[in-house]
């Protein structure tokens, strides 16, 4: 058996180790942007909301007693975040990987990094111009399942032209000029996005009295604890890949002379 068969396991074992703490640090990272941003504008929505359900004639309308606290709400907003980072960086790590040899990039920070950026566009950043975030107060109750499956349906497809895109750009022969191929990647990955967008309906429930400006910051905070958690995993994940390489080079170099 080769020393890289006998590795294998506990390769793997360390590449998912340091994904899940570098999700850890991302997600924590991205908490305190979503504190600092996006919580006082939750606050200004649900004030809108309270005064709109005080304002409704008696009957008309109910209220619910939450069941957690603005404050607990905060405090675990920190949780929700570190949580969401952890699982992305075992996923991040499981994906490196299984498709680290396909990378056509002998930096292991570019592929990490690439790898990243390519979660980003695909899970973030498609479905954000499809169905971008809206605060608490805002959506239909009765449509919370329609809203979730194609959410979740706009995810898969994002992720699809991300490898539609990276499929077209292999395209062209080998001798084929660099620009054939970034045009070939964008116009693979915007058919897909296009077709996607087209099949899934459209959702507005945005009341006509919601402040516009309110809203739109809200889903600018949104999507910057999006880009900011996953710029830190692909920053802290490509940094602990680089740190282990250095570690685990001497240690092979050592092994080879003895054997020689």
């Amino acid at each position: 058996m080769s020393l890289s068969a006998a590795r294998t396991p506990s390769t793997y074992g360390a590449i998912l180790l340091r994904g899940l703490l570098a999700g850890l640090i991302a997600g924590l990272l991205a908490g305190v942007f979503a504190y600092s941003t996006g919580e006082s504008r939750i606050d200004a929505a649900i004030a809108i909301e309270e005064a709109a359900a005080q304002a409704a004639p008696a009957g008309d309308g109910h209220h619910e007693e939450e069941l957690v606290s603005r404050t607990g709400q905060k405090g675990g907003l920190f949780l929700a975040t570190a949580l969401y980072g952890v699982a992305m960086g075992g996923l991040l790590a499981t994906a490196y990987a299984l498709l680290r040899r396909r990378l056509r990039t002998p930096s292991d920070t570019r592929a990490a990094f690439g790898l990243a950026g390519a979660a980003l566009l695909g899970i973030v950043l498609v479905p954000f111009v499809k169905y971008p975030a809206n605060p608490p107060a805002v959506g239909d109750p009765a449509t919370i399942n329609q809203r979730t499956i194609s959410w979740l349906a706009i995810v898969v497809i994002g992720l699809v032209a991300v490898w539609a895109g990276v499929v077209a750009s292999r395209a062209p022969r080998a001798s084929a000029p660099e620009w054939l191929r970034a045009a070939a990647a964008l116009a693979g990955f915007l058919v897909v996005v296009a077709i996607g967008y087209v099949l899934l309906p459209s959702i507005d429930e945005v009341p006509d009295t919601f402040p516009p400006s309110l809203l739109w910051t809200f889903r600018l905070a949104s999507l910057g604890t999006q880009v900011t958690l996953w710029t830190a995993l692909g920053l802290a994940f490509a940094a602990l890949l680089h740190r282990q390489h250095n570690r685990t080079a001497p240690a092979a170099e050592r092994t080879e002379a003895v054997s020689v």
